[in-house]
């Protein structure tokens, strides 16, 4: 205890003389040498940003430096971020809270996946190794430098992918929800129906007779009765199939008159009493989906890209909020 009250009065005792020394060199007019302390700005978990940090990083969004894709997407983020320090400094938190989760989960990426990135950079760019090295450094970055922001990038990506990426399901569903949402319109849609059915043939008792038979039948399928059952009752079909079973169409494959009779039911609806070669039936959707239409194939995937951005960029923002709700962040007041 003595000790360690003694190492505290002789800390005491030598910044006092310190300052009393400045003093009296600064009284005479004597040069002194002077040590700028550096204001730390945050401290996110065990990591620092000083003043210096934020200056570093706004230069380099402004040369187009060595930033992150993921945090910085765009021309218009770079230039909201220059434009206010206090966006900047939550940006770097971001970065830092990532990285923390990074050796959180261990995802360490080995020397030899960075190479390989950087191998395939200098490749999409026609050039070796050496060249693209050669580059960054004629742009005043260390190749280590460049190697480090590599690995960095990587190690985000990983955890990024394990967090977001792969949860992340656009279905053909969304994607044509979306374009009738943007286009208008059923007539865009494709689909892909199963039918079943109850075939009354004319040649049974005359036309009248049949059509007579298919309303009776109809008022049964109105009280409950299942199709299947009435189907496997009274279905004058020579080629009946079990449940009464048509065939599988897609838009465009049945005829003008009977396709619009049945784009506008669901599956488990069923027409009328429908005039046919030979006789009436009744048509029943057992199955209806949704179907990429080769008209609509090109808009489509260009839609699905922008429904996964939009997917990623509010899971990203969500994730991100859980990570500060987690982590330790202090904003030291200016």
């Amino acid at each position: 205890m003595n000790r360690s009250l003694s190492f505290l009065k002789s800390c005491t005792t030598t910044r006092f003389a310190m300052m009393a020394l400045s003093a009296c060199l600064l009284a005479t007019g004597t040069a002194a040498f002077a040590e700028t302390v550096e204001r730390i700005v945050a401290i996110v978990n065990d990591e620092i940003i000083t003043t210096s940090d934020l200056d570093k990083y706004a230069q380099r969004i402004k040369t187009g430096g060595m930033t992150d894709d993921l945090l910085i997407p765009d021309e218009a983020t770079k230039q909201t971020l220059l434009k206010d320090r206090e966006k900047l400094l939550q940006k770097m938190i971001d970065e830092k809270i990532i990285d923390s989760e990074v050796k959180k989960q261990n995802l360490s990426v080995p020397i030899e996946r960075v190479e390989q990135e950087i191998r395939s950079v200098a490749k999409r760019n026609n050039l070796t190794r050496d060249q693209l090295r050669d580059a960054i450094r004629e742009r005043g970055i260390e190749f280590s430098q460049y190697q480090d922001f590599i690995k960095t990038g990587l190690e985000r990506q990983s955890l990024v992918e394990k967090a977001i990426a792969s949860r992340i399901k656009i279905s053909e569903d969304d994607v044509m929800a979306a374009y009738l949402q943007e286009n208008g319109g059923a007539d865009s849609q494709a689909f892909e129906y199963t039918l079943a059915r109850i075939f009354f043939d004319s040649k049974k008792g005359g036309a009248p007779a049949a059509k007579l038979r298919a309303e009776q039948t109809l008022q049964r399928l109105r009280s409950g009765t299942p199709f299947d059952r009435l189907a496997a009752e009274v279905s004058e079909d020579p080629n009946f199939e079990q449940g009464g079973l048509f065939g599988v169409f897609k838009t465009g494959e049945l005829n003008k008159s009977l396709e619009s009779s049945v784009a506008k039911l669901n599956a488990g609806e069923n027409t009328g009493v429908l005039a046919t070669d030979g006789g009436f039936q009744i048509l029943a959707v057992t199955k209806k989906r949704v179907i990429p239409d080769p008209r609509t194939e090109e808009a489509r995937a260009k839609l699905r890209g922008v429904l996964y951005e939009r997917a990623f960029k509010k899971q990203l923002q969500n994730w991100l909020d859980q990570l500060r709700a987690e982590a330790f962040i202090r904003i030291n007041p200016k």
